[in-house]
Formats: structure tokens, C-alpha cells, sequence
């Protein structure tokens, strides 16, 4: 039997807007305790540096240290909050930031130091999750399943769940050990983000009420959908910005669609995705969970249990902690890197067989 272990698991995820932070008792297998989380938002000129890495690399070692900066200002913060100690936690599970994602290229890229991190929360930490899997043919992404697993085995399967962050992912679990398919949907907030920000010089569509008060345009929609990405068959993964190009050349400049309507189309692209996503699975979901940001979009949610016909819940509905389920994972993970087990699976990211990943930075 594995050793139980405290791990801490931190989640800045495609959506560039805060970091997650969780505590949970594990031994790689189920989670023993759910123990404090923390969310910190990041202020909109540090949302602006981590926008710039994707395009300009030279910029990118600084930010990583000022990511680990702020990701271990948060440790700090909630091992204070609660009364805890960092000999009280036995490894950190650290993310990065995703700013660049090719894995066809075998590229993916997640900057963040991890041992400026280890050293300033005097934590063991372990980062570098997805190049492994990359290395191995893998698509690094989404890591996540194993653990929607690992929550929903007392659940009626089959079942789907969601992850709604920058970009949309999926897992379908079915009755097996095994029975499990993952892959990222399409868009989910990124390109809503953007165009809010762009346009309002908003950082998000609180609620999607901007877009509510916008107009559809289905043709728009059906050229959107014609993105080669949806044809090919999972398992499969995104860059957070795979899909600006396309929307430019179909939707035209900023100028072609009032901001709500534009708000409007982006929605209806994100859900179109989501339902699409269906066509893979081997048998229908019987129920929905969503997690991530997009789970607080009310509009997006009511378009998905439109469009898919089953319950589409948070994941709250079923006893799940939707903004820290995340980073819950990346402590989760941890832990199994720590042991040596599978991070991902053939059907999760398209590796030949099981692989595990992640490298150990010790705390000096």
C-alpha cells in the first residue's frame, strides 16, 4: 500500500487569471481528507505579462520567477490561514503556466520556478508534469482524468466531466478500471475573455450576461465549427490559442460585430464545442459535472443543458469543490509522481502506455 502523504497542489490554468491552491491527504489512489484551499486572482498587469510570454519567450524567465513568487506567497498564506506548517506538507504539485502548447511538435511549455518555489516554502515540489508524457508521444494534456476518475467511482457512469477553463476538456468514465476517454473540447473562456477585454476592457463576462444581451448568428457558428481540430479524433489537446486565427478570418475585425454580439457568438461557440465533443464517446453520458470557471457562467450553463439533453450540474452537485478541483489534481498527481504511477493513460492523451512524469525540485 502506498504512504499516505500532504501534498499541495497549485493550478494556474489557460484562463491567466489566478492561481488555485488546495490541501488533500492522499496516497495517489483516493483522497483520505480534503484539507483548506485558497483562491488568489491575479491583478490585470500580471494577467498582461503572462499574455506577453506566449508571444515574446524572452520574457519568459522573469515571469517565471515571479510566478513563483506569487504561487509561494499563496502556500504561505494558507499554511498561516490554518495553522499549519510546511514540515506539515510533503510536497507541493505545481503546475506553471501553460505558455505554449504544440505537442504534435513535441513542444509544451509551463514556465514557473519550481525550485525558487521549493526553496521560498522550504516544501518539496513537484513540477514538469506534461514533457514526459509529450516525450513519449503523448499529447501532455488533459492530466486531470485519472483524478475525475478517482472522485467518481461511487457515481453512476457513464458519465462526463467538464472542465471549463481557457480552453474545454472532458473526461468520460465508464464502468471499468479502464472504461475512460479524455481530450480537450474546444474553446471555453479564453476567447470570451479576450474579446471582453479587448472590447469592455473587462477581464471576464460576469455570469455571461454581456453576451446574453447579444445577438446569435448561426452561420457564423457553422463556419466556426468547421475547424479541422473537431473532426480529428481524441485523444487530442489544445494550444490557448489555436483558435484566435480562425475566429478573426470568420468573424472579421472588431469592428464587424458589436461587442454583446460578439460576447454572443463566442458563447455559442464554446457550447457548440462542448456538445460536439459527444460524437467520441463511446456510449451517451448519462449526466454532466462541470468544473473550472465556466461552471459561474450561467448563460453558458443553460445553453449546455439545452444543447445536450442530459443534466449539465456543477460539480458541486455531487460533494466536488469546483474551484479548487484543479489544483486538487496537481497535488493528487504529485503524490502518484512521487511513487512512480501512471499520470496518463493511452485513451487520456494518446501515450502508447501508461506513463507516469513530473520531476522532484528538494526544498534546501
Amino acid at each position: 500500500m502506498s504512504k499516505i502523504r500532504t501534498a499541495i497542489g497549485l493550478m494556474s490554468g489557460t484562463s491567466m487569471d489566478g492561481i488555485d491552491a488546495a490541501l488533500i491527504e492522499t496516497d495517489g489512489e483516493t483522497v483520505s481528507r480534503f484539507g483548506p484551499g485558497l483562491a488568489q486572482e491575479y491583478d490585470e498587469n500580471f494577467r498582461d505579462r503572462l499574455r506577453e510570454c506566449i508571444n515574446r519567450p524572452a520574457v519568459r524567465d522573469d515571469v517565471a520567477d515571479m510566478i513563483a513568487d506569487r504561487q509561494a506567497a499563496v502556500v504561505l498564506k494558507l499554511l498561516s490561514d490554518n495553522d499549519l506548517a510546511a514540515s506539515d506538507v510533503d510536497v507541493i504539485g505545481f503546475h506553471g503556466q501553460t505558455v505554449d502548447h504544440r505537442p504534435e511538435e513535441g513542444v509544451t511549455v509551463q514556465i514557473g520556478n519550481a525550485q525558487r518555489l521549493a526553496d521560498k516554502t522550504g516544501i518539496d515540489v513537484v513540477a514538469d508534469f506534461r514533457t514526459a508524457d509529450v516525450a513519449a508521444g503523448g499529447q501532455g494534456a488533459p492530466l486531470a482524468p485519472l483524478y475525475h476518475r478517482a472522485l467518481a467511482v461511487d457515481l453512476e457512469k457513464p458519465l462526463a466531466v467538464l472542465n471549463l477553463g481557457g480552453v474545454g476538456n472532458v473526461t468520460w468514465i465508464g464502468d471499468g478500471a479502464d472504461n475512460i476517454l479524455a481530450f480537450d473540447t474546444g474553446p471555453a473562456n479564453a476567447l470570451i475573455d479576450d474579446w471582453m477585454c479587448d472590447r469592455r476592457n473587462q477581464p471576464m463576462d460576469q455570469n455571461g450576461a454581456f453576451a446574453a444581451t447579444g445577438k446569435s448568428a448561426p452561420g457564423i457558428l457553422d463556419q466556426l465549427m468547421t475547424h479541422g481540430y473537431f473532426a480529428k479524433p481524441p485523444p487530442k489537446s489544445l494550444d490557448r490559442m489555436e483558435f484566435h486565427a480562425a475566429v478573426h478570418d470568420t468573424m472579421g475585425d472588431q469592428t464587424a460585430h458589436s461587442p454583446a454580439d460578439g460576447a454572443r457568438i463566442l458563447t455559442d461557440f464554446t457550447v457548440a464545442s462542448v456538445a460536439a465533443a459527444r460524437t467520441w464517446f463511446p456510449q451517451p453520458a448519462l449526466r454532466w459535472l462541470v468544473c473550472g470557471g465556466g461552471r459561474h457562467n450561467g448563460l453558458i450553463m443553460e445553453l449546455l443543458n439545452k444543447a445536450i439533453g442530459v443534466p449539465v450540474e456543477p460539480v458541486e452537485a455531487v460533494g466536488w469543490r469546483g474551484d479548487l478541483l484543479e489544483a486538487e489534481a496537481f497535488a493528487w498527481l504529485a503524490v502518484r509522481s512521487l511513487d512512480g504511477m501512471a499520470l496518463s493513460l493511452p485513451t487520456t492523451t494518446g501515450v502508447s502506455e501508461p506513463v507516469t512524469g513530473g520531476r522532484l525540485f528538494k526544498a534546501i
